[in-house]
């Protein structure tokens, strides 16, 4: 358990609450590249740690990322015209670029010179990986943009789905570092397996293992820590263990274990304190990744069939989450189709903001605690003047990553030489990739 203040202090992301200020010092996704992939088109209304916010691609091909009212009279820019180097106010013609520089002012005398008095909110930008990313930070803080590990090079494949969810991004990141409840909410959709490690297929994912209570241990380090979830697995349990390490890179990204064919992430953006951008990623060699498309289907993260065209799911709680009660007698563990959609009717039943204070903790939530530990430790930290978890020397290294494999029983988990999955017979990209950075 943690205290209400505690609480508080961990989920509160909007203004000057410590923990958005933490996250503020991390570049951050806004939306994805398909949502603004045409020059000139339709403007896209996003939203971060309680910012409203406008993104749009200009003529040139330029993304913008701007405080969504109109400097002038604070109307909403999402509903402006995108043309010829700018987005344009309906409501009296001032012309906005992506840097926020203003183009003209058409309901004012040229001679007033205002227009060169007036600078609009506008961000920092990089595009990579499938999204567009933000720097919402004290400009002169901007430290040059890193890709994420789950995208390090420019020729990774990497397929997202992207869900806007009515909860704390805090909940949902716990959701994503508790490898336990794999064991008994995903049951039916990763199965186990006489195999040697875990494998996709296009209906589900198996695993080698039927151990529903996993030995948890912990490994800190200044990008967050990385945990294993220690398991006996079906072949060969007296000599070796199924290992499951996860990774959480501070604040917001965790790097979950793969499958024989490629990797697999999430991020998880808040929006404000009750509304969570929740992105399910995976990534890897082109020929092994499912498409984008392929990937949505697969997760049941389709949208216009599982999702409106804002992203948010049409499974809620005033229709069960689409349960099967009959499949659930058949057979099916929870009755809901999709795994991800398993995981966001727990984190969305525990309400807005989960009440921590109730929880009864168990050896399995091993790596939920550290989360807040950490987390809490780090945002006192930075209000203190330390600079925050996961930037500068201590961002995560290149070489650590989520792995799955049956070792044996004298190898120890910590000094066990992986690497990401980038196919069979490929060889992988360097980690340490050269890049163009544009801003």
């Amino acid at each position: 358990m943690i205290s209400p203040e505690e609480n508080e202090l961990l989920c509160r992301v909007v203004g000057t609450a410590p923990m958005g200020q933490l996250m503020r010092r991390h570049w951050l996704p806004v939306c994805l590249t398909e949502e603004v992939a045409d020059a000139d088109g339709a403007p896209v209304k996003a939203r971060v740690l309680g910012e409203d916010l406008v993104v749009f691609r200009d003529s040139d091909g330029r993304v913008g990322v701007l405080d969504e009212r109109c400097p002038h009279r604070r109307v909403s820019l999402v509903y402006g015209r995108n043309e010829e180097g700018g987005l344009r106010c309906l409501y009296h013609g001032w012309k906005m670029d992506v840097a926020g520089t203003v183009l003209e002012m058409v309901s004012e005398p040229a001679a007033s010179g205002l227009a060169e008095k007036v600078k609009h909110k506008a961000y920092r930008v990089q595009e990579w990986g499938g999204m567009v990313w933000a720097w919402f930070g004290p400009p002169d803080e901007a430290p040059d943009f890193v890709p994420p590990p789950w995208a390090p090079t420019a020729d990774t494949r990497v397929s997202i789905a992207k869900v806007v969810l009515p909860c704390n991004w805090a909940q949902v990141l716990e959701g994503a570092i508790d490898s336990a409840h794999s064991s008994s909410l995903h049951s039916s959709d990763m199965m186990p397996a006489r195999v040697g490690g875990a494998e996709a297929t296009d209906k589900s994912w198996l695993r080698p293992s039927t151990d529903k209570a996993p030995r948890m241990q912990v490994q800190r380090g200044g990008y967050g820590f990385r945990y294993a979830a220690i398991r006996r697995p079906i072949q060969n349990a007296a000599t070796h263990d199924y290992v499951r390490c996860t990774v959480f890179c501070a604040p917001i990204t965790v790097l979950v274990p793969p499958n024989n064919l490629y990797n697999v992430a999430n991020v998880n953006v808040p929006m404000d304190d009750t509304t969570t951008a929740f992105y399910f990623l995976a990534w890897g060699h082109p020929a092994s990744t499912p498409e984008t498309e392929t990937w949505r289907k697969f997760l049941r993260q389709t949208v216009g069939v599982d999702l409106d065209r804002h992203y948010r799911p049409l499974r809620n709680e005033d229709n069960r989450f689409w349960q099967d009660r009959e499949a659930m007698k058949a057979g099916n563990f929870t009755g809901i189709t999709g795994f991800p959609n398993q995981d966001v009717a727990m984190w969305i039943t525990m309400g807005p903001i989960a009440d921590r204070t109730q929880d009864r903790l168990g050896a399995s939530d091993m790596a939920v605690v550290e989360f807040r530990k950490q987390m809490l430790e780090a945002v006192r930290e930075f209000q203190s003047g330390t600079p925050a978890i996961g930037t500068g020397d201590k961002a995560i290294p290149s070489s650590v990553c989520s792995f799955q494999a049956v070792v044996p029983k004298t190898t120890d988990w910590r000094d066990h030489d992986t690497s990401y999955v980038w196919g069979r017979d490929e060889k992988r990209p360097e980690l340490e990739p050269s890049y163009s950075v544009q801003t």
